[in-house]
């Protein structure tokens, strides 16, 4: 019924504001407590053997929502009542800023995939920091706060950015996540080098212990596909080095090779991150080189070209503890979750694994 709805609908609208109409009813359902408990229910069913423990915590599966749906924090309990096993907000910047000019957001329908430049438009740490205080405490949704640098800030005064907003939000964050690599801030890209990675990861380390009041916040970094091997070797080495609990991988890439789209469709794009299935071998081969340099010394969540249970579970045996999703999220709708849960449920019980932490890195030989 979705995919009728998308082709008749939502395929007609602007691809921004039929994510703003989505939204508004994912939220909408989630302030009606009678409402979001029947929904949750059907669409959120939650199989035990489905747990999993990462980063110090216990999740309800493996299968979380990647930043870049909700940028500001105002939707985690509505994606939590569609099966997201855990929500990851933001990019947040240290300062509101508009992002790049619309439009910004593009499908790519017949690669099942988007191109965004949307340039991390959001309300500011101090604004989301203030949200997520707001939250009640009884809301058990695990929540990743995702930051970037702030595009008027100057790349040598990145550091001190992403400190500032480390400094807000460490107090509200169940894992934090550095983002150097969306093809959308001039110069980000930039900061996967190793030589600023280092001072820039040991900051951000050094200010979640003084600020956080809740312990130890694990601390990811979140790399783009488009880095060389030997780069990603260097960065997963500098991740030992510091003691970081993770890397995400991957980012959007700036690549368009072998895409079904017509060429004058891509091209009316123009320039941005592209996500979605043909991202797909890259984020898996990315996955497979920092499981093989890292073993289980580090949490690997693997995002980028997921589609299916199929999917997420070849993520899984590759090396992946944890699986993320977003843009087929806007292809397979409100199901989406369910059917991943379901097809994982039924692999595990093939796979004759107890538990899907016996299943990590089984198909790397380890």
């Amino acid at each position: 019924m979705y995919r009728l709805f998308f082709r008749l609908v939502f395929k007609r609208l602007d691809p921004e504001r039929a994510h703003h109409l989505a939204f508004f009813w994912i939220r909408l359902a989630a302030a009606v407590p009678g409402l979001r408990s029947v929904l949750r229910s059907v669409l959120a069913p939650r199989d035990p053997a489905l747990r999993v423990k990462a980063l110090g915590m216990d999740l309800p599966g493996p299968f979380g929502l990647a930043a870049g749906f909700d940028k500001n924090a105002v939707g985690i309990d509505g994606l939590a009542m569609l099966g997201f096993d855990y929500v990851e907000i933001g990019t947040v910047t240290a300062e509101p800023q508009p992002g790049n000019p619309a439009p910004r957001l593009f499908r790519l329908i017949e690669d099942r995939a988007l191109v965004n430049r949307m340039g991390f438009n959001n309300e500011g740490s101090a604004a989301v920091a203030a949200r997520l205080a707001a939250r009640p405490a009884r809301s058990r949704t695990v929540v990743g706060v995702n930051i970037g640098k702030t595009k008027v800030v100057p790349e040598a005064e990145a550091v001190a950015d992403y400190v500032t907003s480390t400094e807000r939000l460490a107090r509200h964050a169940d894992y934090f996540v550095v983002n150097v690599s969306s093809p959308n801030t001039p110069g980000l890209r930039n900061l996967q080098a190793v030589d600023q990675l280092r001072p820039l990861l040991s900051a951000v380390r050094a200010t979640l212990d003084a600020a956080s009041a809740r312990g130890h916040v694990p601390l990811l970094v979140k790399i783009a596909p488009d880095l060389a091997d030997a780069d990603i070797d260097q960065v997963a080495d500098l991740a030992l080095e510091l003691g970081l609990d993770g890397i995400i991988a991957t980012n959007t890439t700036i690549g368009r090779d072998g895409l079904r789209t017509d060429p004058a469709k891509v091209e009316a794009a123009g320039a941005g991150g592209l996500s979605g299935a043909p991202l797909r071998a890259r984020s898996l081969e990315v996955l497979r080189r920092l499981h093989a340099r890292t073993g289980d010394r580090l949490t690997l969540v693997s995002v980028g070209g997921i589609e299916s249970a199929d999917d997420v579970w070849e993520r899984i045996t590759a090396g992946a503890t944890l699986v993320q999703g977003y843009s087929a999220f806007i292809y397979e709708g409100p199901f989406w979750c369910r059917r991943i849960h379901r097809g994982l449920s039924a692999r595990l019980r093939a796979g004759g694994h107890g538990t899907l932490s016996e299943a990590v890195g089984a198909s790397n030989g380890r």
